[in-house]
C-alpha cells in the first residue's frame, strides 16, 4: 500500500506521513525543492507543462492533497489573494491532471479544502449540506473543490473542509501560544463569534478514516462536533497553558490592522461534522478542553 501525500512538510501532512509510516504504510512525499530521501519526489505545480510525473501516481492506493499558502499572515492585498488562489487551485489541476494521465490511477483523492465554504454563519449551525456562503474565502473553495471534482471517473474525490486544527507545534496556535504564555492572551472583538476547530490528532485520524471508507464523497466537514465561541476558546487556551487571558481586542482595531482579513477573526463560524459522524468516526478529543490538554501538554 502506498499513499501519495502533497504539502507534506507542512504541518498535517508531517504528522500524517508520520502516522503512515508508523504502520508500515509507504508514503511518497510531493516536495517543491529537490528530493532529500528517495520517499520524496519534486515537483512545480506553477508550471505550466509537466507540472507532476503521472508516473507517481500510478499504482498508489490513494492521493492526500494539503498543499496551499497559509491565509493567515496579513492584509489580503491583490497579490496575496493571487498567491492564495494560485496555490490551491493551480496545484490542484496539476494533480487531477497527473491522475487522469496516470496508468493505473488512484482509486481516492482527498484534497484539502475549508470551511470558509460556508462564510459567515452566525449562531446557526451547519453541515455539508448548506450551500456556499459569501466572500473571498468561500469564493476560492467553491473554485477549490471545483478544481477537484474534475478528477477522472473511478477515482473517488473527498473534500478536506477544515476548521481551525490545534496543534503545539504551529498552525493556528503559533503565533497564540507565546502570547497566552506571557499572560497576553486576550478575547477578539465582542468573543461571541464561534470557531470551529478539530484537534491536530483527529485531523490525522479522520484523514486516514476517509482513506479507508469507500462509501463516503464529496465535501467532508474536518470539525470537532462541539464548536466554541472565541470567548470561550480564549478562556480553554488560557487554563491549558495556566495564566489568565483577560485582554480583549476591539474589533474596530483588528479591522484597522487587518482589513479584509479580519474578518476570519471576527467572523463567526458553527460548522458540524455531520458526515464524519455518520460514517462512523469516533473522535478521540470532542471537547475543547481535552484537545488543548492533550496539543499543548501531552495529558489526556
Amino acid at each position: 500500500m502506498r499513499i501519495v501525500i502533497s504539502g507534506a512538510t507542512g504541518l498535517i501532512g508531517t504528522a500524517l506521513a508520520h502516522s503512515l509510516d508508523r504502520d508500515g504504510i509507504e508514503v511518497t512525499r510531493l516536495v517543491r525543492r529537490s528530493p532529500a530521501t528517495p520517499a520524496e519526489v519534486s515537483w512545480d505545480p506553477r508550471a505550466t507543462a509537466g507540472r507532476l510525473d503521472p508516473a507517481v501516481l500510478s499504482g498508489a492506493a490513494g492521493v492526500v492533497h494539503l498543499s496551499g499558502a497559509s491565509v493567515a499572515g496579513g492584509r489580503w492585498t491583490a497579490a496575496r489573494k493571487q498567491q492564495l488562489r494560485d496555490s490551491r487551485i493551480a496545484s490542484t489541476r496539476a494533480i487531477v491532471e497527473a491522475i487522469a494521465a496516470a496508468p493505473n490511477p488512484p482509486p481516492v483523492l482527498l484534497c484539502a479544502s475549508a470551511i470558509g465554504w460556508y462564510g459567515e454563519t452566525g449562531d446557526r449551525a451547519v453541515t455539508e449540506s448548506a450551500p456556499a456562503g459569501t466572500g473571498f474565502l468561500a469564493t476560492l473553495v467553491r473554485d477549490w473543490e471545483a478544481a477537484a471534482a474534475a478528477a477522472p471517473d473511478g477515482t473517488r474525490v473527498v473534500n478536506l473542509r477544515s476548521g481551525l486544527v490545534l496543534s503545539g507545534r504551529g498552525g493556528v496556535l503559533g503565533p497564540l501560544l507565546p502570547l497566552f504564555r506571557l499572560g497576553l492572551g486576550a478575547r477578539l472583538g465582542s468573543g461571541h463569534q464561534y470557531l470551529s476547530w478539530i484537534a491536530k490528532t483527529d485531523e490525522v485520524s479522520a484523514i486516514r478514516f476517509l482513506l479507508d471508507h469507500p462509501e463516503v464523497a464529496g465535501p467532508v466537514n474536518l470539525t470537532a462536533p462541539a464548536p466554541v465561541t472565541n470567548a470561550q476558546f480564549t478562556a480553554a487556551l488560557a487554563r491549558a497553558v495556566r495564566r489568565p487571558a483577560v485582554l480583549a481586542v476591539p474589533a474596530v482595531a483588528l479591522r484597522a490592522g487587518l482589513g479584509e482579513a479580519s474578518g476570519e477573526l471576527l467572523g463567526s463560524s458553527r460548522v458540524l461534522p455531520e458526515k464524519l459522524e455518520q460514517a462512523g468516526f469516533s473522535f478521540r478529543f470532542p471537547g475543547i478542553a481535552g484537545a488543548l490538554d492533550f496539543e499543548l501538554n501531552g495529558r489526556v
